[in-house]
This record gives C-alpha cells, structure tokens and sequence, in this order.
C-alpha cells in the first residue's frame, strides 16, 4: 500500500471510540459564539443586544480577505457582543445567545433526503462556500472558499480527500464516513466541480477497512472518485505526506500543495460542503470525539458549536474521572490541552480526550545523545536537534536558514526523542519568532 516516503512514526492508535455511532448532541440554555473559528482575521458581529436571531442566521460576516462567515447555532435572543475565554485562556471577540425554543431559517432544508445533482457552476460553488462559512476540518480552520480559488497562473490537476484520521484516539471523520458516505461524495463531486472536474483521490489509513470498503463502493456509483487505501504511519493525514502517498508528487519547500497541482480537503469538509450546497445549511456544527482510557463510555457527538466543554463532559460521562491529567482538543500528537473548560467548541473541535495523570505526565529531560532518531522520524527532512539549539541560542535567522518554517508541528521528533527533550515545543516557539522578525523586515 503507498505511504509517504521520509520520516513518520507509529504511535499507539487507541482508536477506542470507532464503534461509537454519531450521537446529537442536545442544546445547553446558552451558549458563546467566538467570531474567529477559522485562520484569519476574526468576523464582524452583525447582531445586537436584544436582537432574536434563528439557527443558521449570520451573526458574523467576513470583511477581510482570510476570514470566514459565522452563523448563530442555536435560536434565541442576543445577550451581549463582548469577549469570551476561549479553551486556552485567550480572550476573543464572541456573540452571547440565551437559547430559547429551536427555529431554523427557512432556506435550510432539514429533510434526511440526498441530493446528487448540483447545477452550480465553480464561481456560484465558491461563492456559496463563502457565504455559509465552510472552513476546513481537518485542524488549520482554513476558509474553504479561499482553498477552491485558484490564483491565476496555478492549476489543480487532483482535489486529495484526506480520510486517513492518523491522530491517535480520534474517530470522528470515521464515524462521518461510515454514516455518511453518499454525502460526502456528493460534497467530492462538488468540489471536483470547482476545479474544474479533476480527479479526487480519497486516502483512508489500512486501520479502517470498514470506511475503504463502504467509500469505495460508494465512491463507485460516481464520477471521478478513487478510494486509495495507505499504509498506517503518522502524519499521513498532513497534506504534504498525504499529497506524496496519493499522488507521488512532492510540495516543494516553503510552497503550497496548489504548487504541486493539488488542493487537499479534509473528509469532514467535503460532508460540510454537501449540507451548504445542497441544503444551504452554514456550518454550525461538527462531530466531536469523546474519548479516553479511563472513561466509563466512548462517544462521538454532533455538536452546535458554542456548546461548552464542561456540558460534553456531563452529559456524555457525568464527571471528569479523578485520575484526570489533562483534558486534549485534538489527539496526542498535535492536539493541544485545554485550560478552560467552560470555553465553547469551535467549527474546527475534533475531540474531547480526556488522559489520565500517568499518560499525560512528560518524563523529565535529559541531554541530548546526538542519536538522530529526530532526524529520522521527521516527514519533512529536517533537523529538529539543530532547531533546539539554534531557538536555545536565539538564532532565529539561522533558523529561518535551516528551514525552521517548513516544520509541520507533527510531533514525531518529540515522540522519538530518548531524551524527552520537548522538541516540538522549542521548535513552535522559534518559528513565531521567525514569523515576527519577517513582520518587523517588511
């Protein structure tokens, strides 16, 4: 089976929640809307106190160029426009809804019927990704509309449909694909369109025989759609490993995968796609994982967004076990721990981890043994020891020079350190000093 060719690990999967069907998730009495949900300059509340607004109404229009429309999950009356703590303690920009009753706009079709046929062209796509504030689910929240408008003088040759759901713990786009795979090979086919009517390629790791066989026959009544089943081996799902596994071809440094003729979009993307073309529903929801070792149940939720942390943890487990380590947004590798749990989820939320003291607890550093196992378990080819000394020492510029930007935080060269030296830590905290010293040149 193909793979990527350079680097990767093999953390424990721990996928203990696949079995777990989607679940909705019921609405709290409240909830905080954040105007940033996605890469980019935060939207503009369009709401005012007092103001009654409808499930999938816009409360937040996009006015800068990498931003994204956000629209109200729940139906009620605006409570306030202020600023709310997100899950890492950062105060942003929200929209407060008292929930009351559940009416939805009128132009959302909310029947369970599929609709293959779209007779939009690519600009009219484009344009309704835009206005029903579609943004990528697989992590970077980046807008949708702006991924699927190609710059003049490039060209997408394949759209790559990342189904390969390499971070451990995480089940949700297998749920999505298992539930709803008609849906998201309409949302492909779509998408296809507005490229132009490219080949798609969807990758699923070799770990969910269950989604490659169902996709694949689905993906066999339409045009243009190829399942490719990868070899297990993290980070497959990022899209310069996933782009070289599927199609061969490599991203070169510092560029996008547009630059190597393909536009990636994560599975759950592709089924937000579907409900916004076709049912002209925003995206105001997402399935969320909530998992861990240690707890009673295993779920995977549809959740409004705005729906806080603290409500998915009473009503899926009741209460946090008392061997809690820590609470994850995301999986072990990349997600990042959450310090306020009365924060709202977010369009980009993947799971609710809950891990125990003893698996979140970073075994004590020591020196550096010069082993290289970092250099070998990076996907991107880089030196993640000499980034630790370059960042230590202050030598951003080096950095730069060495390709510090190119690294994709996957976390592999921390996973295989023997030193347990926090390598993607110092790495993260270099490549912003790199990005600001670029700012201040400019």
């Amino acid at each position: 089976m193909k793979t990527f060719k350079m680097g990767g690990v093999h953390p424990e999967e721990n996928k203990i929640s696949n079995e777990a069907p989607i679940e909705v998730m019921p609405v709290g009495s409240q909830v905080a809307v954040l105007m940033n949900q996605h890469l980019g300059a935060p939207a503009t509340p369009v709401v005012q106190k007092g103001e009654r607004v409808k499930v999938g109404q816009l409360i937040g229009e996009a006015q800068a160029f990498m931003c994204a429309n956000v629209h109200s999950p729940v139906s009620g009356t605006v409570l306030k426009v202020d600023t709310c703590k997100d899950a890492f303690g950062q105060p942003k920009p929200a929209v407060y809804i008292a929930v009351e009753g559940d009416e939805w706009m009128e132009e959302i079709d909310r029947t369970a019927e599929v609709k293959r046929e779209c007779a939009l062209t690519a600009a009219e796509i484009v344009a309704k990704l835009k206005e029903k504030g579609v943004v990528g689910l697989g992590g970077a929240t980046f807008p949708t509309h702006i991924k699927y408008s190609i710059p003049e003088g490039k060209k997408a040759d394949y759209l790559v449909v990342n189904a390969a759901e390499c971070e451990p713990y995480l089940t949700s786009d297998l749920r999505v694909m298992l539930e709803h795979a008609e849906e998201i090979c309409v949302g492909i086919s779509i998408l296809r369109t507005a490229l132009g009517g490219v080949k798609a390629y969807v990758g699923i790791e070799s770990n969910k025989p269950q989604a490659i066989s169902v996709m694949t026959q689905m993906a066999a009544t339409f045009e243009g759609i190829e399942v490719v089943p990868l070899r297990v081996k993290y980070p497959q799902g990022a899209e310069k490993q996933l782009i070289q596994a599927v199609t061969g071809r490599r991203v070169p440094s510092g560029k996008l995968p547009i630059d190597a003729g393909c536009v990636v979009s994560n599975v759950g993307t592709c089924f937000a796609v579907y409900e916004a073309v076709q049912k002209n529903k925003p995206l105001i929801e997402n399935i969320l994982t909530v998992t861990g070792k240690e707890l009673p149940s295993q779920h995977n939720y549809l959740v409004r967004i705005g729906t806080t942390y603290n409500e998915i943890i009473r009503h899926s487990i009741g209460e946090l076990p008392e061997t809690t380590g820590k609470v994850i947004s995301g999986g072990t590798m990349m997600g990042k721990a959450v310090v306020n749990l009365d924060a709202p989820t977010v369009k980009g939320n993947a799971s609710v981890l809950v891990i125990g003291e003893r698996e979140a607890r970073r075994q004590p550093e020591t020196a550096c043994i010069r082993c290289g196992k970092c250099m070998d378990a990076c996907p991107m080819g880089l030196e993640p020891y000499l980034f630790s000394a370059l960042v230590k020492g202050g030598r951003f510029e080096e950095a730069r020079v060495h390709n510090i930007l190119d690294c994709i935080e996957c976390g592999c060269c921390f996973f295989s350190c023997p030193a347990c030296k926090p390598l993607t830590d110092e790495i993260r905290l270099g490549k912003n000093k790199v990005r600001a010293l670029m700012a201040a040149k400019k």
